[in-house]
Parts: C-alpha cells; sequence; structure tokens
C-alpha cells in the first residue's frame, strides 16, 4: 500500500511535467516568451469614440497579465500587439410598427497585428468583431455605453487572447 502511493505520486509528476507549459486559462506559451507588448491601437473609425483606443488598449493589457505570467514593457517585447479600430458603428436591428429602432446595435471591430519573436509562425493580422445590443428607445450613452463597450471588448480581447496564445 505504502509503494502504491509512492507510483502514484511519480506517475503524476511525469504526466503533469510532459504537458509542457500549460496554464488553465488554456495558454501555452513557450518556456522561452517573458514578455508582452501592447502598442497604442489607432481608432480609425468613421464614427470617433474619444477614449476608446486607450480603453481597448488597457483592456488588452488587462487581460493579459490575468490570464498569463508574462511581464508588460514598453518596448523590445516577445510578443507584441498593435493595430487599429476600424468600426465603431450604431444601427438598428430590429424596428417598429412605426418604422423607429426598437433595438439598436453597437458593433466594434478591431484589426490586430499579432508578432511572436519566438514563433514567426504564430503570427496574424486579422479583424476581431464583436456586438452590444440595446433597447431603441435609449441613446448609447453614460451607463448604457459604458457596459456596451466593456462587454464587446471583453469578448474581443478574450478572442485576441485566444487566437494568439491558447492553442485548442
Amino acid at each position: 500500500m505504502k509503494y502504491i502511493k509512492h507510483i502514484i505520486v511519480i506517475l503524476l509528476t511525469f504526466t503533469m511535467s510532459s504537458c509542457g507549459i500549460y496554464s488553465f486559462t488554456g495558454a501555452s506559451i513557450p518556456p522561452d516568451t517573458k514578455t508582452f507588448q501592447v502598442n497604442r491601437f489607432e481608432n480609425n473609425s468613421l464614427l470617433i469614440e474619444p477614449g476608446l483606443d486607450l480603453t481597448f488598449r488597457n483592456t488588452l493589457i488587462q487581460i493579459l497579465e490575468n490570464q498569463t505570467n508574462l511581464n508588460n514593457v514598453n518596448s523590445n517585447g516577445d510578443i507584441l500587439y498593435e493595430g487599429e479600430i476600424t468600426e465603431y458603428r450604431i444601427s438598428p436591428t430590429t424596428s417598429t410598427a412605426n418604422n423607429t429602432a426598437a433595438q439598436n446595435r453597437l458593433t466594434i471591430t478591431v484589426k490586430v497585428h499579432f508578432f511572436d519573436k519566438n514563433d514567426p509562425e504564430a503570427e496574424f493580422d486579422k479583424p476581431f468583431t464583436f456586438f452590444h445590443d440595446f433597447e431603441g428607445t435609449s441613446q448609447l450613452s453614460g451607463s448604457i455605453k459604458d457596459t456596451a463597450i466593456e462587454e464587446i471588448f471583453e469578448r474581443i480581447t478574450q478572442d485576441i487572447f485566444n487566437a494568439s496564445l491558447a492553442n485548442w
């Protein structure tokens, strides 16, 4: 019985160490990758929302800090994120019998350029889009706008994280 416990511990140790660098968030980061860098995301959408670029950058930094052990640096990061906000659009999604909007949709698209010094094949350049629906009788301002942007950026940054660091 005493030997069975030792054998189980040894088997578990080998099993866990053979998986390589892995985290419960799904990140698969090579051991030589220690830092990340998030450059400014220029807001190039037709409809400009002041401060949107900074809010997005901070949200992306926050998810990377929370879901990895990588250190955020201002230059020479092992992995680099940069890009632009290409779309910030409000559009009606459903209408009432009076031809007014029953529901509106805020859509945001961010084009991301991802570079990896240690794995050039992992690099990509692609857009990420998400939306938030709100009542047609409401104005997109105050807490409604804040909630919409927060929800959209949470989803977009998680999608960026999964595309760049999670090898599912």
